[in-house]
C-alpha cells in the first residue's frame, strides 16, 4: 500500500487537482478557476497560489493553497481545501494547512486570513486547531458550494505571522462591542497609533447578491447616501478603524447597518470594522461564541425590521 504523502503541486498535477473538486462539489465551487486546469497551473507558475497537496502513489487525494488576489505583500488566505470523500476523518485538511503555515515565514505579509464555512462545522473546527482566530462575519457571502438554497455565511479567522504583527488600534470602542474587541485586543495585542487612513476614493461593487462598500471616512453626507439606497438590497460595509470610531458605529446602527466584527485591510497593519444591512433569516451553530453572538445580533436586527416593514 502507498504511504499518504504531502507535497507542493507540480504542473502535472493541474488534472487530478480539478478532477478532485469536481467530484467533491459537482459544478457549485464557487471558485470557477479549478475547473480549467491550465488556470490552476497558471495561479501556482505566477505566485498567486502556493499549491500543497496530499497524494498517495498517483491519486491526489488533498489540496489547500495559500493564496493572494493581487499583490505579493497582501497578506495571504489559506484556502481551496479540498479532500477525497473516502479519505475524510484523517485530518488531510488541517495538515495540509499545517504543511502551508509553516512555509510562511517566507511569505511577506502580517497574517494569514481563512474564511470558514458555516453549512458544517469542519472547517471551523480546522481553523480553531491551526491556531487562526475568529474576528468577523460575512454573512450570505457566497452561493453555497454545497448546492444549498441559501447562500454561505462566512467566518473570518486570522493567524498572526508573528506577535503583535496585527495589533488593534488603542480608540473608543462603543459598548456594543468592547467586550469583544477586548477579547481580540488579548489576542493580537493593541497600538495606541491609530493608523492614518489612505485618501483612497469610496468603493463599491456587486458581489453576488450583495452590494460590497469600503469607507476610508465615513462623513455625514456619505452616510445619507447610503440611507438612501434601495431597502431591498443586501448591503455589506468595510469602515476603516478611526479615533471616530464609536460614533461613526452609532451612525451607522441607526441607518440599520449592524456591527458585525473585524477583518485586517490588505496593507499596512490596519483593520476594517465589518457591517452588514439586511441577511437571510436562519439559525446557525458556530464555534466560536463571539461569532455566534454577532450572529444573533444580526439575526435580531433582521427580524426587527421584518416585523417594521410587515405593520
Amino acid at each position: 500500500m502507498s504511504q499518504l504523502i504531502f507535497r507542493p503541486f507540480r504542473p502535472s498535477d493541474a488534472t487530478a487537482v480539478s478532477g478532485l473538486f469536481r467530484q467533491v462539489y459537482g459544478d457549485h465551487y464557487v471558485q470557477p478557476d479549478v475547473y480549467l486546469p491550465k488556470l490552476i497551473t497558471q495561479h501556482n507558475n505566477e505566485g498567486r497560489w502556493q499549491s500543497m497537496l496530499a497524494v498517495e502513489g498517483s491519486q491526489v487525494l488533498g489540496h489547500a493553497a495559500l493564496c493572494r488576489d493581487k499583490h505579493p505583500t497582501d497578506n495571504p488566505e489559506l484556502a481551496l481545501s479540498v479532500v477525497h470523500p473516502a479519505t475524510r476523518g484523517q485530518s488531510i485538511a488541517t495538515r495540509l494547512g499545517r504543511e502551508l503555515l509553516e512555509q510562511c515565514a517566507a511569505v511577506t505579509g502580517r497574517c494569514v486570513l481563512i474564511k470558514q464555512v458555516t453549512h458544517h462545522p469542519y472547517t471551523q473546527r480546522m481553523a480553531h486547531t491551526l491556531g487562526f482566530h475568529s474576528t468577523g462575519l460575512l454573512p450570505d457571502y457566497v452561493p453555497s458550494p454545497f448546492a444549498e438554497a441559501l447562500p454561505e455565511t462566512i467566518v473570518v479567522g486570522v493567524h498572526p505571522l508573528a506577535e503583535r504583527a496585527c495589533p488593534l488600534p488603542d480608540i473608543a470602542w462603543p459598548d456594543s462591542c468592547r467586550a469583544f474587541v477586548q477579547h481580540l485586543g488579548s489576542v493580537f495585542g493593541s497600538d495606541p497609533r491609530v493608523p492614518v487612513s489612505p485618501s483612497r476614493p469610496l468603493q463599491m461593487k456587486q458581489h453576488h447578491q450583495r452590494v460590497d462598500v469600503v469607507i476610508e471616512c465615513l462623513g455625514k453626507r456619505l452616510l445619507d447616501q447610503l440611507a438612501q439606497l434601495p431597502e431591498s438590497w443586501l448591503m455589506s460595509a468595510r469602515l476603516a478603524l478611526s479615533a471616530n470610531f464609536a460614533e461613526d458605529s452609532e451612525r451607522l446602527n441607526s441607518k440599520g447597518f449592524v456591527f458585525c466584527g473585524l477583518i485586517p485591510a490588505p496593507d499596512q497593519g490596519r483593520w476594517f470594522a465589518l457591517f452588514h444591512r439586511g441577511a437571510r433569516v436562519r439559525h446557525l451553530d458556530l464555534l466560536c461564541p463571539h461569532m455566534q453572538q454577532l450572529h444573533h445580533n444580526l439575526q435580531l436586527a433582521t427580524r426587527a425590521e421584518a416585523t417594521r416593514s410587515a405593520a
